[in-house]
């Protein structure tokens, strides 16, 4: 017997939740599909996927072989797997499956633009899509940071905090878009007016002219880590800094986008602070900016 959370076998064979582990193996292929050993045993209609299928005849025979009878009659019956029995809001799963699979599908157009991901992958995500009706616009942030920057004509982004309200955050000759929207989000989980600086210019600019002239950097911007180090060091002598900083936690399981792509900084700076990025697969002035 073997532990296997998906395809969870005791539900739909087209639900969300089996679909989105297919997006999630898109790199090898797996293809969800009705368990014919399990139907032919017992006359009960269960999910499975290729691989196990495919080779349940040459197992079953090493069974008979070796014992003289195989204790399993259909791959389904090798799985120790009560996970459907654990869907307590179905429609909850059905939404959080649909989001991944656009998730899934954005870090694939942006790993086939970086030569990590295959033209195969994407497909057959962008087929999942299309099968359930679904397209990135669905994903509230991604209309949100393309309008955003269609408005400012230059890279934006966008957050979806966990009660709905949404953070737009621009370029400026200061900051990255990244930077600017999780400044953004902190003040408005503080309650602090939007025109108010929790980091003040001259506070900044020396952090650049560091970057620039000493460190070899071509973007004076700050990334997402470079704010919150400022962010921090401000906290020392500002309320409104500290409250600021005090927001973080609240930003965990919140979900973004940008309209290009990020710099590994900013990408793993977004992971430890539990934020769901996806970004549109272009990247700025065709390139990344470290």
């Amino acid at each position: 017997a073997k532990f296997e959370t998906f395809p969870i076998w005791n539900i739909p064979l087209k639900h969300p939740v089996n679909l989105a582990y297919e997006a999630a193996t898109a790199d090898l292929n797996d293809v969800n599909m009705i368990d014919p050993f399990h139907l032919d045993a017992y006359g009960i209609t269960t999910v499975n996927y290729n691989r196990d299928v495919e080779i349940f005849p040459v197992l079953n025979a090493i069974f008979e072989r070796i014992y003289g009878t195989s204790p399993y009659k259909s791959p389904t019956d090798m799985g120790v797997n009560m996970a459907g029995n654990c869907i307590v809001d179905d429609e909850a799963c059905r939404e959080a499956s649909c989001q991944e699979i656009i998730r899934r599908y954005y870090d694939a157009l942006s790993g086939l633009l970086k030569g990590t991901r295959t033209e195969a992958e994407a497909y057959k995500i962008e087929l999942l899509l299309k099968q359930m009706k679904l397209s990135p616009e669905n994903r509230r942030v991604v209309p949100a940071a393309l309008e955003r920057a269609a408005e400012t004509d230059g890279p934006a982004a966008a957050l979806e905090l966990n009660d709905g309200t949404m953070i737009t955050g621009k370029t400026t000759p200061l900051l990255g878009a990244s930077a600017a929207l999780l400044l953004n989000a902190l003040k408005h989980l503080a309650g602090i007016d939007h025109e108010l600086h929790v980091i003040s210019p001259e506070a900044i600019e020396p952090i650049q002219h560091l970057k620039v002239n000493y460190l070899g950097s071509k973007n004076p911007r700050l990334h997402i880590d470079e704010v919150l180090i400022a962010l921090s060091v401000s906290a020392a002598t500002s309320e409104a800094a500290r409250n600021a900083l005090e927001q973080l936690p609240k930003l965990k399981n919140t979900q973004a986008h940008t309209s290009v792509m990020l710099s590994e900084v900013d990408i793993k700076a977004f992971k430890k602070l539990g934020i769901q990025l996806t970004c549109e697969a272009k990247y700025e002035q065709k390139k990344l900016y470290h």
